[in-house]
């Protein structure tokens, strides 16, 4: 049996920025960018955040301590700070995603290290080497499961793997050794919760079990850093975090190629603030309706192709896809979020002001979502098939790879555009880019400060 839990946790525990690839450390600072500007952003307008600071207090997790809540100008607890920056920068489904794992890395890592930095004095060294941690493990455990399995299951990866991927950010800040480590990683492995559930009604549950896997996360690093016993072979035992989130799980492709082969550098960026699996069928609208100069009105029938795990998630049932009335149904809408690109050739964070639009409906009802088998069994399932009928004839497209994947990772002009769209209008614009030319150096820094005091948007 692979030693999966020693192995990760030994890596974890002893991972140093001086022994990782010089581009490695650029792609983290800047994930970590991008990161900051979606949790910014969700604290400031997703419809779920003011319930999220309310529990904090009615908790008693309000107290105040010295960890930022990116976009905030109060400091909080880590625990309380940990939950908040995950949830808030989950919130806007436009945070980063490793396509084979079908996760979010960021979003449960960034937060558990940046409270573990805030309350040790870390360097900036040790927070990038920490995150890149973190990565690893989350984006590891995402293929040891198999996407498609864990989310038949009814799973959500970015929160069951993400606890451990905060537990190794957490438990390196911490200067937990191998031994405590693992420990660590025994008792993420009894946190590690999320469901697809979500998926019914629209609900928040998947911004706030993502912002609990970063809490969960720093907690299960703070008990084995004061000595608490963790389970032993929390990932691959029998009873373990493979075998019980997974049919048919491979121990093996968690630790394959560690150190030398960086899933880091496979994390992508997502251009739409939706499900990931809506962007590569929007790339080839947006593209087609621009080539072929398509009205609304020419469009007569559109049927998009996804990967199975893309049914799941944005097509079934499409009855009820095609009436997007919440935000979370919409980002996990491929017919509301193909409607927008059609109509306008576009699509952005601000669109979700049109659901309900009785002209998008009547697009949706002219788009269907359909399984394509051609997009199984590739490197990452995130691929889509278009085939638009209308009135001067019938155009049709593949799209591999949606934009922003790692092959065509944006360039530092794009993601300040990005960032500048998201922060600017929490802190300013003069404030987003200074903090972001802070960033793009953080593993050269004494010490991290994302701190961010929000301006008058009155």
């Amino acid at each position: 049996m692979t030693e999966a839990t020693r192995i990760l946790a030994t890596y974890a525990a002893r991972i140093a920025l001086a022994d990782i690839p010089p581009q490695v450390v650029a792609r983290a600072e800047r994930l970590i960018l991008d990161f900051v500007g979606n949790a910014a952003r969700g604290g400031a307008e997703a419809d779920s955040s003011p319930s999220l600071r309310a529990l904090v207090e009615k908790a008693g997790l309000g107290t105040p301590g010295p960890c930022t809540v990116i976009g905030e100008a109060r400091t909080y607890g880590p625990a309380a700070a940990a939950l908040l920056n995950g949830a808030f920068g989950h919130s806007l489904d436009f945070d980063d995603t490793h396509a084979a794992s079908s996760l979010h890395p960021s979003a449960p890592v960034i937060p558990a290290a940046l409270a573990a930095a805030e309350i040790t004095g870390a360097s900036g060294a040790d927070f990038v080497a920490a995150v890149i941690a973190g990565y690893e493990v989350c984006c590891r455990l995402g293929l040891a499961l198999d996407p498609t399995r864990h989310y038949a299951r009814g799973f959500h990866p970015t929160a069951t793997a993400g606890t451990f991927g905060a537990a190794a950010a957490a438990g390196r800040l911490l200067g937990l050794d191998a031994e405590a480590m693992a420990s660590a990683f025994g008792v993420a492995g009894s946190q590690a919760a999320g469901s697809l559930q979500f998926l019914a009604n629209g609900a928040w549950n998947k911004r706030y079990q993502v912002g609990a896997a970063a809490m969960n996360g720093l907690i299960a690093a703070f008990l084995a850093q004061e000595g608490f016993h963790g389970s032993s072979e929390a990932i691959e035992g029998e009873h373990g975090f493979l075998k019980g989130y997974s049919d048919g799980a491979d121990p093996a492709a968690a630790v394959d190629g560690l150190g030398t082969r960086y899933e880091t550098l496979h994390i992508g960026l997502k251009p739409y603030p939706s499900c990931r699996y809506t962007h590569a069928a929007l790339d080839g609208l947006i593209a087609l309706k621009a080539e072929k100069d398509l009205a609304p009105a020419d469009i007569e029938r559109v049927e998009i192709g996804l990967h199975r795990n893309g049914i799941t998630l944005t097509g079934d049932p499409l009855h009820a896809k095609r009436r997007a009335r919440t935000v979370v149904d919409g980002q996990f809408s491929m017919p509301f979020t193909a409607a927008v690109a059609l109509d306008q050739g576009s699509f952005g964070w601000d669109d979700y002001r049109r659901l309900g639009d009785p002209q998008l409906d009547a697009l949706c009802d002219r788009i269907d979502v359909v399984a394509d088998p051609r997009l199984e069994n590739r490197a990452h399932p995130f691929g889509a098939t278009l085939r638009l009928t209308t009135a001067r004839g019938i155009f049709e497209r593949m799209i591999a790879d949606p934009s922003g994947e790692p092959d065509a990772f944006p360039d530092d002009a794009a993601l300040a555009r990005k960032f500048n769209t998201l922060a600017g209008p929490v802190v300013g614009v003069p404030q987003a880019e200074a903090l972001a030319a802070a960033i793009l150096k953080l593993s050269r820094a004494d010490k991290v400060a994302l701190s961010t005091r929000p301006h008058d948007r009155a």
